[in-house]
């Protein structure tokens, strides 16, 4: 069998594991080790399995990825989340449908220091949907805004997937981290005009605006504010490294939350438990992706597809729509970080070959990640609000969820048409 039926049978295969549910990670590792040994023996491809999970777990750009996780969890476990949400709704209740306003801004708020979208739906699903019940919003608009604001934490930095994009294409993370933030605004504009739009009929009317208690509001996020000026801002200004900011970020995280009496010893020992079972799961795909990065190189599968599409000769924005189409198509069917970790490297050469920048295409991947994050059948911040609001099905969340999806393709054509809204604040590094 030549390389391409190696390559071919390669892809069935591993399609073929993670529909029968094999975790996203061990297919990729299988099918790396398998098909390189089709081609080379199995000699040099059980080599491979003694050199890549060092490679990934020596490598001290990644040690940045646990730090964020561990300062996400921190701050949920500290109670930030409850305190944002308050806030938003004390300077957004008085609008009409504010609590669900309230509700994207406190996810925006989180994600500037989660980093992760399945934990902010999750956190903001305990907090928020309970409030929007109690003021009388329907179901679809509840959940459809939480699924939708969640989002944002794989964009907003910090952001693991960026994080994890970064290390797949040797990109600079914190131009990366800096390039989320004009995008994140915008997404939050967007989404909040989507809210006003799309259910101006269903709306509650607000509740009458207090200065004072918008005021007494602002005392309980200012732990927030500190940590993302003190992560994104020395980033920024180049003060630290990506990664020594992530450390920095934790520790301060932890300080804060046990100073204001929030994190005892249990707490913090929970913290550490749950933040080391996510950073495991991400090390297992990643060291899966490496194997798997072998397997491509030696079918040249990349080269090829680069190849082929550059002989379609669609131009160079007809080729881009051809490539986030895919990507479409696959977030109906894969998690974001699967996505980005199976057909970065994929597609990552045909990008490079028509000369987008490679830190521009982080973001418009990461906005297209997103739609996988909430369209059907998998959306797995749907089946997030599911899990935990078990009493409404889950076709009530993805009619919820359809002004977004709406939201989120005209946001895409923006970046596309304007690339300076992703580009210019890297440029000023």
């Amino acid at each position: 069998m030549g390389s391409d039926g190696v390559a071919l049978a390669g892809f069935i295969a591993l399609f073929a594991m993670m529909a029968i549910r094999v975790p996203v990670g061990v297919a990729m590792g299988l099918v790396g080790v398998f098909g390189f040994a089709a081609i080379r023996g199995f000699g040099p491809a059980l080599n491979l399995l003694t050199t890549s999970p060092i490679r990934v777990i020596a490598d001290f750009n990644l040690t940045l990825i646990p730090f964020f996780i561990l300062m996400g969890v921190f701050a949920t476990n500290s109670g930030m989340s409850r305190e944002m949400f308050r806030a938003g709704q004390a300077w957004l209740g008085g609008f009409r449908g504010g609590l669900a306003l309230s509700t994207i801004a406190a996810c925006a708020g989180f994600a500037a220091i989660c980093g992760s979208s399945v934990a902010t739906a999750a956190t903001m699903t305990k907090i928020a949907l309970p409030e929007m019940r109690r003021f009388g919003y329907p179901e679809t608009v509840s959940t459809g805004v939480i699924a939708a604001g969640g989002t944002l934490g794989i964009l907003i930095p910090p952001s693991v997937v960026l994080a994890v994009y970064a290390y797949i294409t040797e990109q600079d993370v914190g131009q990366l981290f800096i390039a989320g933030i004009i995008p994140g605004i915008v997404a939050i504009l967007f989404y909040m005009g989507a809210v006003r739009i799309a259910y101006r009929r269903s709306l509650p009317e607000g509740t009458p605006f207090e200065l004072s208690e918008g005021i007494a509001s602002l005392s309980g996020i200012w732990a927030v504010l500190l940590l993302f000026i003190a992560v994104i801002g020395a980033i920024y200004f180049g003060v630290v490294t990506p990664t020594e900011a992530s450390a920095v970020g934790a520790l301060l995280t932890m300080v804060i939350g046990i100073a204001r009496g929030r994190l005892d010893r249990r707490t913090i020992m929970e913290s550490l438990t749950e933040a080391l079972r996510t950073s495991v799961a991400i090390y297992t795909i990643l060291i899966g992706a490496i194997l798997f990065g072998y397997f491509l190189a030696i079918t040249r599968t990349p080269q090829k597809i680069t190849a082929y599409l550059t002989d379609l000769d669609l131009g160079a924005y007809g080729t881009l729509a051809a490539i986030l189409g895919l990507f479409l198509v696959a977030g109906c069917v894969l998690d974001a970080m699967a996505m980005i970790i199976l057909m970065v490297p994929i597609v990552f050469p045909v990008i490079q070959s028509l000369g987008f920048d490679p830190i521009w295409f982080g973001i418009i991947i990461v906005v297209t990640v997103e739609l996988g994050l909430i369209t059907p059948p998998v959306g797995m911040n749907v089946f997030v609000i599911n899990s935990i609001a078990r009493e409404v099905p889950l076709q009530t969340i993805f009619r919820g969820i359809l002004p977004f999806v709406v939201a989120d393709i005209l946001r895409l054509l923006l970046y596309i048409a304007f690339p300076a809204l992703i580009l210019f604040l890297p440029r000023t590094m």
